[in-house]
């Protein structure tokens, strides 16, 4: 049982230094954000689909069908999330945009009175609205970043938006009962992909696309290893690991996206908005600790 555990939190924190590089892996693709959610899905649904069979796990073919409905509905909104999230780290740097969408668990946190019927303690409304003070330094409204670069304040908003579907699609997991985290994900990822691609097709000039050896392998980079190798990685872990201990792990996340943002991309912070990290970041576990 322990050799079990330690395995599961090497994958765990494998699964969210994967997860952290999806911002330079985007950065590096000249492809529309759109096109490479569709790819990201369709790919990652495939590869996952293929792992599924070769252990010959069975699906629950009633809880799917009870749950189809959510399942399809999830999906589409994570095939905008990624959208919005890449659009994010085009606008905006790299670690701006994952703190933005790291707004999510606060998003989830306010929305908890109408969608759970939870109470907002104390300590909860403290952590929003430290969390909100906190984005409204990241975005830079009280610095020149914010006042002269009209582009940041855009990768803002796309961030905060892609936060926002991602709480939506967790408010909607958590009504889907009897189905496990990687069948729900084999499940959600065809859907994302089915329904980013006519955006694709009517944002995107499909014989403008230059297909060349670097952008195609690093696209692949993504739909394999930040996608299909990170959730099998993620869903093999969490079956021996507790609740609070995954969702603490999972800030492992956006501290590599800001440290590979600082090192790689010689991204700049300035003080405010590096206060505003703390804040939302801050928030957001202290809502996890107290769970």
């Amino acid at each position: 049982m322990g050799k079990e555990r330690g395995k599961a939190r090497l994958e765990m924190i494998a699964s969210m230094v994967i997860f952290g590089t999806i911002g330079l892996v985007r950065r590096s693709i000249p492809y529309s954000s759109a096109m490479i959610a569709f790819f990201r899905g369709f790919i990652a649904s495939l590869v996952l689909l293929l792992i599924h069979f070769i252990r010959r796990k069975p699906f629950d073919r009633k809880a799917l069908k009870t749950n189809m409905a959510k399942l399809v509905v999830s999906g589409a909104m994570i095939g905008f999330n990624w959208v919005l999230l890449f659009e994010a780290f085009r606008f905006t740097t790299v670690s701006i945009a994952t703190v933005c969408y790291y707004m999510a668990p606060v998003f989830i946190m306010i929305s908890s009175p109408f969608t759970l019927h939870e109470k907002i303690t104390a300590r909860k409304a403290i952590c929003i609205i430290l969390a909100l003070v906190g984005v409204v330094l990241v975005s830079g409204v009280f610095t020149t970043q914010g006042s002269e670069s009209p582009d940041h304040l855009k990768g803002v908003l796309f961030g905060l938006g892609a936060a926002l579907l991602y709480a939506c699609v967790v408010n909607i997991n958590k009504k889907i009962e009897g189905v496990n985290g990687m069948d729900r994900t084999i499940f959600q990822m065809g859907p994302a992909a089915l329904a980013v691609l006519p955006y694709w097709l009517l944002t995107d000039d499909i014989t403008a696309i230059a297909i060349a050896p670097q952008p195609v392998f690093l696209l692949l980079v993504a739909c394999l290893v930040n996608t299909a190798l990170a959730y099998d990685l993620y869903f093999g872990s969490i079956e021996h690991l507790s609740a609070q201990s995954s969702a603490l792990m999972s800030y492992i996340d956006p501290v590599v996206a800001i440290i590979l943002s600082a090192i790689i991309l010689k991204e700049a912070m300035s003080p405010l908005a590096a206060v505003g990290v703390v804040l939302v970041l801050g928030s957001a576990l202290a809502d996890e600790i107290n769970q």
